[in-house]
C-alpha cells in the first residue's frame, strides 16, 4: 500500500510514462511515510474520450488526475503533504514538455482506503 493511479488525456504530452511512475513513486518513498519501496504500486490509465468544459470541441484544455489511495491513520497535514508533493513533481516533470497548445490542468486527490481491504503476497 499505497496505491497512485495517474490520468492524462491524450492531448498531455508525456514523455515517458514509466519514468514518470518512477519519479513520482521515488519522491513518495522519499517523503519517509511508507514502511518499504515496494509499497509503493503506480500506474497509468489512458483517457480516449474526454471533454473539459462544455465546447472545447478543439481539445484546447487537458489535464492530469493523480488518484492517491493510502491505508487510513495519517493526518490532513501529512495528506496535504503528500498532495502537494505529487502535484509539485508532476509540474516539474512535465510542466516544459507541454506544446503550448494545450492548457493543463493538473488535479491531485488523496483518499484513505476503506478499512476493508485485503492484501496478501503470493511466493515467486
Amino acid at each position: 500500500m499505497p496505491h497512485l493511479t495517474i490520468q492524462a488525456t491524450p492531448n498531455v504530452t508525456i514523455p515517458h510514462a514509466e519514468s514518470l511512475l518512477k519519479t513520482l513513486n521515488k519522491a513518495l518513498w522519499d517523503s519517509g511515510h511508507f514502511g518499504k519501496p515496494t509499497d509503493i504500486k503506480a500506474r497509468m490509465l489512458p483517457i480516449t474520450t474526454f471533454l473539459v468544459g462544455v465546447e472545447d470541441d478543439e481539445q484546447e484544455h487537458g489535464f492530469i488526475y493523480a488518484h492517491f489511495k493510502l491505508m487510513a491513520g495519517r493526518d490532513i497535514n501529512v495528506r496535504n503533504q503528500l498532495a502537494e508533493l505529487l502535484f509539485a513533481t508532476i509540474e516539474d516533470k512535465l510542466g516544459a514538455a507541454q506544446s503550448g497548445r494545450t492548457a493543463l490542468q493538473i488535479c491531485v486527490e488523496v483518499e484513505e482506503i476503506s478499512a476493508v481491504y485485503q492484501k496478501k503476497m503470493l511466493s515467486r
